[in-house]
């Protein structure tokens, strides 16, 4: 194999792939990322045996050829190079590098021992407007449990269907704890209702990579995602990442949400916040209480904590009320997380009483998000 590419394109292409590795003392070929050059492009896989990331780059190729190399020690070598041109040639399984003044030896495994990564055929394909995803991304991945006795929690609930007429998509995630949903436009025609749920790890892999792209102005407006019986590949412009998905059923969390409320208010985003991060100070280690109290007459939201050692607090931020007087103990942290994924600067804060989830949205209407908060009971 001899290539010669930028160094910009080379750290693109190992900064999208060198981020899977995995510490698996019986595979250590999983700790190196595979290159294989052909046809004007040098095209980087890497794997842990349930994601695999493929990216290709262009560069100049003289001699076709594959092998694999460290993944990280390449990618922290690239990025200390000048920014010209870097020649790679292999010589069995050691890589040569050279830029400027810079020449390297680094030991590389044969490709022959590289896991296999077959090519996934979609029976399903949809595209996603790519901003609208990355944002629902960031709204639901947080909320997702982290312990494996229920490994459907530990994924991500994705569901493809139709609402007048056009195609949407709904992207929830819940940890038991609290639970967390965004519905967003499909640009593709749903022609029956489908769900998958997909690993976390999968979601906030693609998620990373998406943010490598954020400069770039050539790239889709859309992402594909494709859905075949256990598999799930999303395309996005030189990258292709295919994961196994969970075949656990996901929980029918719709009946846990409440449809009627005794008492509703309206706050200022960042005044709540700022109550509620004043109030945790003096929570109790380990539970994590605030206890909001809603004052309909005063038009008040109390938030108040304390702990037998360092002290309490209260504050208060004028909302606007619908319905009675109630009062409710929450995790602030919990609350704070759903605070801070509502992009608005009103929020709606709706509750029966002390024992039934609260329900958190955005005031606006457009935006299509609900994160719902389960309470600390006394």
């Amino acid at each position: 194999m001899k290539l010669s590419c930028t160094k910009e394109n080379l750290h693109q292409g190992l900064g999208i792939t060198s981020h899977l590795m995995t510490k698996n003392v019986n595979l250590p070929i999983l700790q190196n990322v595979l290159m294989k050059a052909e046809g004007g492009f040098i095209r980087f896989t890497s794997t842990n045996l349930e994601i695999a990331v493929h990216c290709s780059v262009r560069g100049k190729v003289e001699e076709v050829g594959e092998n694999t190399i460290p993944a990280k020690l390449f990618f922290d070598y690239v990025s200390l190079l000048p920014n010209e041109t870097i020649h790679i040639s292999t010589n069995n399984e050691v890589v040569n590098i050279e830029c400027g003044n810079y020449k390297t030896k680094i030991n590389g495994l044969s490709a022959f021992e590289f896991p296999l990564v077959p090519k996934v055929e979609g029976e399903t394909t949809y595209q996603i407007p790519i901003e609208d995803f990355k944002k629902a991304l960031s709204q639901v991945l947080f909320s997702v449990a982290s312990n494996e006795s229920r490994p459907e929690l530990t994924g991500v609930l994705m569901k493809f269907y139709k609402f007048e007429g056009e195609g949407r998509l709904k992207i929830a995630s819940t940890d038991s704890y609290r639970l967390s949903e965004k519905i967003i436009p499909v640009m593709s025609e749903i022609i029956e209702e489908k769900q998958v749920v997909v690993p976390a790890r999968t979601l906030s892999e693609v998620s990373r990579i998406l943010s490598v792209f954020k400069d770039e102005v050539e790239l889709p407006s859309t992402i594909t995602l494709q859905l075949s019986q256990n598999q799930v590949v999303f395309v996005y412009g030189p990258v292709e990442l295919i994961s196994r998905v969970i075949d656990e059923s996901y929980p029918d969390y719709e009946q846990i949400i409440p449809k009627q409320f005794q008492t509703k208010a309206v706050l200022d985003r960042e005044d709540f916040m700022k109550a509620v991060k004043a109030a945790s100070l003096f929570s109790k280690n380990g539970l994590y209480d605030v206890t909001l109290q809603f004052d309909p007459a005063g038009g008040l939201v109390e938030v108040q904590s304390t702990d037998a050692i360092r002290g309490q607090n209260s504050s208060s931020c004028h909302a606007d009320f619908v319905g009675q007087k109630n009062t409710v103990t929450v995790n602030y942290r919990y609350l704070l997380d759903g605070l801070q994924a509502i992009d608005n600067e009103r929020i709606n804060f709706e509750m029966i009483d002390a024992s039934n989830p609260c329900l958190l949205t955005p005031e606006s209407k457009t935006e299509a998000y609900r994160y719902v908060l389960m309470p600390i009971k006394a």
